[in-house]
C-alpha cells in the first residue's frame, strides 16, 4: 500500500503522519492520531457517530479520506474540554442526561458545536435538522435537544 503523508491540525496540535492512502479520517483519527473520540458506527455515513468538524464544517470522517484532509484544522470531542473544564455543550449533555450509552455522543457533540457556530441561538427546528444526520438509540432525542438548547441559551447568556 502506497503511504502519504499528512499534516494536520488536530484540536489545535499540529500532527504529521504518514498514512496508507485510502485510510479513511476515522480510522486514522483513532489508530494514527490516537484519538479515540469519533466513533465508528455504521462505517456506511448512515449513523453520524463519526462526525468531526474540518476547517469548520461538519463531516463524517468514516466517509472522509485522510489525505484530503491535509493541512485541515479537526476538531473533535478529545479537544472540546480545557484545563479539565467541560465545553459548554459538554456540560449540557451531562446536567441534561442527554447521554445514556454515550457511543452517539460525540457525533451529537460535534453536530451541534458546528450548529452552534452557525446559529447561535438556534430554534429547536434548527437543533433537530442539525442532528438529523446522527442516529441515538437510547435517549429519544428529547434529552439531546433540550441539551443543546440549553448550550445555546447559557451561550448567549455568558455573551451577554
Amino acid at each position: 500500500m502506497v503511504k502519504v503523508p499528512v499534516q494536520l491540525t488536530l484540536n489545535g496540535t499540529e500532527r504529521a503522519e504518514f498514512i496508507d492512502s485510502g485510510l479513511t479520517l476515522l480510522n486514522a483519527l483513532r489508530d494514527r492520531f490516537g484519538d479515540t473520540s469519533p466513533k465508528g458506527g455504521c462505517h456506511q455515513g448512515t449513523c453520524g457517530a463519526c462526525s468531526v468538524i474540518v476547517d469548520g464544517d461538519l463531516k463524517l470522517s468514516c466517509l472522509t479520506l485522510a489525505e484530503t484532509c491535509n493541512g485541515a484544522h479537526i476538531e473533535t470531542t478529545a479537544g472540546l474540554a480545557s484545563d479539565g473544564i467541560l465545553h459548554p455543550l459538554q456540560r449540557a449533555f451531562l446536567d441534561g442526561f442527554a447521554a445514556q450509552c454515550g457511543f452517539c455522543t460525540p457525533g451529537m457533540i460535534m453536530a451541534a458545536k458546528a450548529l452552534l457556530a452557525r446559529v447561535p441561538n438556534p430554534t429547536r427546528e434548527d437543533v433537530v435538522e442539525a442532528i438529523s444526520g446522527n442516529i441515538c438509540r437510547c435517549t429519544g432525542y428529547e434529552p439531546i435537544i433540550q441539551a443543546i438548547l440549553s448550550a445555546a441559551r447559557s451561550n448567549s447568556q455568558n455573551a451577554a
